[in-house]
């Protein structure tokens, strides 16, 4: 092919679609009566999370089935607390607001032991190495804390960020959440669990 024939081809190559698209766009303009505008749609905006208030908005939900692992490397599932209420509290060690809630959440889950199993759920991402420097055995006399690496459980629920605490009944499913901290000795929030 000589320097002409490919300077041609080229430009066919690139002018065609170009010359397809105004074409187009020329067939847009008619005033087609068949042709019918799609309906303008508002754009829906989520209701914004209000915090430190318990949210019963997911109700009825089931708890996701996704693997988390206690301390040792065993790993376990929501599925494996049926028979009592499960509080699930995704925390991090660098959370100022998850590590001063720790001691009340403590303290709360101390008294239910028998119906109510509360679960720390750490969203650390330096793992066990972070956890376990804040988890000292001495520290805690109720809570044993559980690592969800790589966050796939805050990722499920939607968490905009931490603390956020999740109650399930003795099935499974969600009963309300919160986003951000409560008063757990409150007799208020005690009488929600």
């Amino acid at each position: 092919m000589n320097t002409g024939g490919l300077a041609m081809t080229i430009t066919r190559f690139l002018l065609l679609p170009l010359l397809a698209g105004s074409m187009a766009l020329t067939g847009c303009d008619a005033k087609d009566p068949t042709v019918v505008a799609p309906p303008k749609v508002a754009a829906v905006k989520p209701p914004p999370v209000a915090l430190n208030k318990i949210d019963r908005s997911h109700a009825g939900t089931p708890a996701p089935d996704l693997v988390f692992e206690a301390r040792g490397g065993d790993k376990t599932t929501l599925a494996d607390f049926k028979g009592k209420r499960v509080l699930v509290n995704l925390w991090a060690t660098w959370c100022a607001p998850c590590v001063a809630e720790m001691p009340e959440l403590d303290a709360m889950a101390a008294g239910r032991t028998d119906w109510l199993t509360v679960i720390p759920l750490s969203q650390d991402i330096e793992g066990w190495q972070a956890v376990n420097k804040f988890f000292t055995t001495d520290r805690f006399h109720t809570l044993l804390p559980y690592l969800d690496q790589p966050g796939s459980f805050a990722e499920r629920l939607g968490a905009k960020g931490l603390p956020m605490s999740i109650l399930y009944d003795e099935q499974g499913k969600e009963v309300w959440r919160v986003a951000g901290t409560l008063r757990w000795s409150s007799g208020e929030v005690t009488k929600q669990l």
